[in-house]
C-alpha cells in the first residue's frame, strides 16, 4: 500500500488529484500504513480499499470508498444528506492506464457502496484533471454542479462528480 501511494504521490498529476505530498507521505512510520490497511480491508463498513494485482503480483492500482452518513460533515464542512460512497485515493500506473482498469476499480469499489446501502456514489475532482474527468465519465460518473474550493488553493475548485444508484 506504501509503495503504491508513494508512486502516485510522484505522478505528474499528483499535485491536482492527492491532498498529500509526497515528502510527508514518505516520512510516515510504517505503523501508520498498517493501521490504514487494516481500516480499509476486508470486512471494514466504513471504508473499503480495492485494489488491481497483476499476475507477478505487483499493484497496478487502487481506490478507497469511504462511507458517508446523513447528517454528519464531511471534510469541507457540507452536511451529508444521505448515506453514501465517497471515492477517494484513485490512482492507476502509468503502464496499465487506457485498458479499463479505472472503471473495474470503480465497479466494484460502486458495487461496495451499493451494498451497503448508499444511495449515490461521488468522487471530487480538480477542474484542470481533464484525464481523471474523462475517465469517470467513461464509469458512469457525471458532474453534479456542486463546486468545492480546492483545499490546497482556494482559487481554485473541485468538481463533485456522482452515481447516483
Amino acid at each position: 500500500m506504501k509503495g503504491l501511494r508513494l508512486d502516485a504521490l510522484r505522478d505528474p498529476a499528483a499535485p491536482l488529484a492527492f491532498l498529500e505530498g509526497y515528502e510527508e507521505a514518505a516520512a510516515k512510520a510504517d505503523l501508520f500504513w498498517q493501521d490504514r490497511a487494516a481500516g480499509s480491508g476486508e470486512g471494514s463498513l466504513t471504508a473499503q480499499q480495492f485494489i488491481a494485482e497483476v499476475p507477478d503480483g505487483s499493484w497496478a492500482g487502487s481506490l478507497t470508498v469511504l462511507m458517508e452518513e446523513p447528517g454528519t460533515e464531511d471534510w469541507a464542512g457540507y452536511t451529508i444528506e444521505r448515506r453514501q460512497g465517497h471515492v477517494v485515493g484513485v490512482y492507476v500506473r502509468p503502464e496499465h492506464r487506457g485498458n479499463g482498469l479505472i472503471k473495474s476499480l470503480l465497479d466494484a469499489g460502486v458495487d461496495w457502496a451499493w451494498r451497503r446501502g448508499a444511495e449515490r456514489v461521488r468522487l471530487l475532482v480538480h477542474e484542470d484533471n481533464s484525464r481523471a474527468q474523462g475517465a469517470y465519465r467513461k464509469a458512469g460518473f457525471g458532474p453534479s454542479g456542486l463546486v468545492v474550493p480546492f483545499v490546497k488553493d482556494a482559487a481554485q475548485n473541485e468538481l463533485e462528480f456522482v452515481l447516483e444508484r
